[in-house]
């Protein structure tokens, strides 16, 4: 699941899924509350979420993501624009599993979600 404000960002990434894993299912949320509707209904492996978007900011999101006992052990990934070294050490502290700047290049977010979709680069680490 993306949860992201930005409609273009939104087909570029879900672009990049199916090239990637064709065989998963990207769903998309354009708020935090409309993917908390969403959530009530399916159960995704991974939820990557924008930090900057309207209502409800992606720490928040974040925050609630990990409070709710049904979802608090799903990776999130923070996915946006920021390279904010504070931005980056909050979310950390919120609990999300990476840190990726959103890439402007098609191959290179496709490197990037495919080592996070296959786990090749999921150590426990904190990831940019």
């Amino acid at each position: 699941m993306l949860i992201d404000d930005d409609p273009d960002d939104q087909l570029f990434f879900r672009d990049a899924v199916r090239s990637v894993r064709p065989d998963v299912q990207c769903e998309l949320a354009s708020s935090c509350v409309e993917a908390f509707k969403q959530l009530e209904i399916v159960t995704p492996d991974l939820i990557f979420v924008d930090l900057n978007m309207p209502v409800m900011n992606g720490f928040d999101c974040l925050a609630y993501l990990k409070k709710k006992s049904e979802l608090r052990d799903i990776p999130v990934v923070i996915f946006t624009t920021s390279k904010n070294v504070n931005d980056i050490n909050r979310t950390k502290q919120l609990g999300a599993s990476w840190f990726m700047t959103k890439p402007d290049d098609f191959n290179v977010l496709c490197k990037k979600l495919r080592g996070i979709i296959y786990q090749e680069s999921f150590q426990g680490q904190f990831m940019i």
